[in-house]
């Protein structure tokens, strides 16, 4: 029976007893059985009274439907229990709930289920396995009151089988017929062999030769009872049944084992109702030794083939762990695995590795997709369309320059400063593709060298021209004696020392931590795993870019206070003024940067915000000093060539008055309007403006177009 429960899948029964030693010492094995294989638990064990009250066993249904789940019901009950227990079951309307598993007292029997068939429906239901003996056929239909007189009851049976009294001291009342003496059984009365035939016969036949082995033993070629036999000995009789080994009036073999038991040899059946409303009982089974089922033969609910359950609790999902309920390790509540978590065994969830996910069904982990940027993304598609109109317009300007090398527009400009402000402002729109590419150490390597050294280039640039256009103002104050350094050679080399600084930096940093990509899994472990990504970047935290960046930022700082130094220096004599607007605005947009970048170090869109917002921040960096320091200089090349000439030329003397007047007019203009300072400061200038030689004013204006030996004589 516990075979058959385990092969059905049930791990959730109660038992139900009649009381007395049948009933309840199955039920005890049962319960002693499923305790030492495991895997089924008892929800309830009841006992059916032997002199039950009225409603006992709708109390006894009610008491079984309070564990509804144990639908299995394992029953070692008398015929008469079992009846009263389906009877109960139909009147409280749990016709086809309670799945009966009946012992070999319910076994084929009709007594129990008729005019309950519906309710009985699908009971299991076992019996020894038994076969006719057709030699007691022959020799039980041979016996008449003849020659059958030394069984005692004989004449009862030959009354009720023949349904006729036996004169007038019969055991039968009422006015029967009376008994002839040549009825003949089988003939005249239906007759089959009762089951337990076979098995009575191999218990006497065990005993005979128990005994004859136990004779042949003790009393060896001793007629009768020998004097060792005289009084027989229990124990060792015992012992000699069980050492019997013959092939039974079945033709099985007969043996007992070291317990004393014979071996189990059972039909199974299974109560069953046919399409043409016939119930029967059916074998779908049997059992020698071990369980042999036919599933597929079993029936439910009028044909339904599929296995009913009887379980506390449902098998979990995948990706659920059971959490067992305390005391009855067949209930169980299902618990998901949350977050990062597996499924690793029926009862533990685990956390998947920091690099890996859980699968869609959380048995397992998998590896977490790896992103980078990709070109054709919203946040690259921006900064790479500016960064390529910055790139072609920066390459205009450099070829309408180089063009027009000669023209005095470029001259007066400063040409080998105006390159140098070139080549940085190329860089700072060249690094969005360098930033947007796929990471590598390569990549890296150049992210290194060319994210700040564009901005180092310009700014430097700029830092020189302010300076230098500072000093000579400052010295003008002073005495007509030009300041020292302010050739084109010096300007270079000044320029090139300061960014030399910063390419020092970086080679201290190649040195200190060489570049490599890593995979950041931080920066997007969402809540969901199903939406982790891993970012492949290069090996630069925060701090280190802030670093590369600061010294340019250092450069563009200095530039601005020299600019602002210079903002009174009159527009006429050189470009101060657009510089400044160019610092102004640059130190804005850094500003802004900052906070946006610093603010977004949290967000699960970090990688694409902070990169978007520093290749944009650079690229409109260099699109403000194009479009104030170049572009107007290009459309007078390229539109007005009439005003591309020689300005009227000034004295170094009328220079210092200008920067003299420009301080006090400075000083004083808050009361002033700017109209009135403004004309002032121009009549100072038209006073002064043909003392010194053509050569002073174009060595101090104009250094590039003048000759060093010229400027000497």
């Amino acid at each position: 029976m516990m075979d058959i429960v385990t092969a059905m899948e049930w791990n959730y029964v109660s038992t139900l007893a009649s009381e007395g030693n049948y009933g309840e010492s199955g039920v005890e094995a049962f319960i002693q059985i499923s305790r030492e294989t495991g895997g089924v638990c008892i929800a309830q064990s009841l006992k059916i009274p032997r002199e039950p009250r009225p409603g006992e066993f709708d109390k006894i249904i009610r008491r079984l439907l309070e564990t509804s789940n144990a639908r299995a019901i394992i029953m070692f009950a008398n015929e008469d229990d079992i009846r009263r227990v389906l009877d109960a079951a139909k009147r409280n309307n749990q016709t086809g709930h309670f799945l009966w598993v009946g012992s070999d007292s319910w076994g084929s029997k009709i007594s129990p289920v008729i005019g309950q068939e519906r309710v009985a429906e699908g009971a299991i239901t076992i019996l020894p396995k038994r076969a006719s003996v057709d030699a007691f056929d022959r020799y039980f239909r041979s016996r008449s009151l003849s020659n059958n007189r030394r069984n005692v009851w004989f004449a009862e049976f030959w009354e009720e089988n023949f349904n006729c009294k036996l004169g007038m001291h019969g055991k039968r009342p009422g006015n029967l017929k009376k008994c002839t003496g040549l009825e003949k059984v089988g003939r005249d009365s239906s007759y089959e062999q009762e089951g337990k035939v076979q098995f009575v016969m191999d218990a006497v036949y065990a005993m005979a030769h128990a005994l004859h082995r136990m004779h042949r033993e003790l009393c060896y070629g001793y007629p009768g009872l020998c004097p060792r036999m005289a009084n027989i000995d229990g124990k060792e009789l015992l012992s000699h049944i069980r050492a019997v080994r013959f092939n039974g009036s079945a033709g099985t073999p007969v043996v007992f084992n070291e317990n004393g038991d014979a071996p189990g040899r059972y039909d199974i059946f299974q109560y069953q109702i046919t399409n043409r409303s016939t119930a029967e009982y059916r074998v779908i089974g049997s059992w020698t030794n071990k369980l042999h089922l036919k599933v597929e033969a079993m029936r439910w609910r009028t044909g339904d083939p599929s296995l009913p359950a009887s379980v506390c609790s449902i098998p979990c999902r995948a990706g659920e762990r059971k959490k067992v309920v305390k005391g009855v390790p067949c209930c169980w509540h299902c618990e998901r695995c949350e977050g990062y978590h597996y499924q690793a065994s029926e009862f533990t969830c685990e956390l998947c590795p920091y690099e890996m996910r859980p699968d869609v069904n959380r048995t397992g982990c998998v590896p977490i997709p790896i992103i980078k940027l990709e070109w054709h993304s919203p946040w690259a598609v921006v900064p790479v369309f500016i960064s390529m109109l910055g790139i072609i317009a920066t390459s205009f300007v450099i070829v309408t320059f180089v063009r027009y090398n000669d023209t005095p527009i470029v001259r007066a400009s400063g040409r080998e400063m105006s390159y140098v402000l070139l080549t940085g402002i190329f860089l700072c729109y060249a690094i969005t593709f360098l930033m947007i590419a796929t990471p590598d150490v390569g990549v890296c390597s150049f992210r290194r060298i060319f994210l700040g050294l564009g901005m180092c280039f310009s700014y430097a640039a700029l830092l020189t021209k302010t300076n230098r256009i500072h000093r000579i103002f400052e010295q003008g104050k002073k005495s007509v004696t030009a300041p020292r350094f302010i050739s084109p050679a010096s300007q270079l080399v000044i320029t090139f020392s300061l960014i030399s600084v910063q390419l020092l930096g970086v080679f201290v940093w190649f040195v200190v931590d060489p570049p490599h990509t890593v995979i950041d899994y931080g920066e997007q472990r969402t809540q969901d795993p199903m939406s982790a990504r891993g970012v492949l970047k290069c090996d630069i935290s925060d701090l280190s870019l802030i670093c590369s960046l600061g010294y340019s930022i250092l450069l563009m700082v200095t530039c601005t206070v020299y600019a602002i130094k210079t903002r009174g220096v009159p527009e006429t004599f050189n470009e101060a003024k657009p510089i400044g607007f160019t610092m102004y605005t640059t130190c804005i947009i850094w500003l802004a940067f900052i906070p946006i970048f610093f603010g977004t170090s949290q967000s699960a869109e970090r990688m694409y915000i902070q990169t978007t917002t520093l290749t944009i921040s650079l690229s409109l960096s260099a699109s403000v000093s194009l479009g104030m320091l170049y572009m107007p200089k290009v459309y007078i090349i390229l539109f007005h060539p009439e005003q591309n000439v020689p300005k009227r030329k000034r004295s170094f003397k009328a220079i210092v008055t200008a920067a003299t007047m420009s301080g006090k007019l400075t000083q004083k203009g808050g009361d002033r309007p700017n109209g009135e300072v403004k004309t002032e400061l121009c009549e100072s200038m038209e006073t002064n403006s043909d003392v010194l030689p053509q050569v002073i004013q174009r060595s101090i204006l104009f250094p590039s177009i003048v000759h060093p030996a010229e400027l000497k004589a």
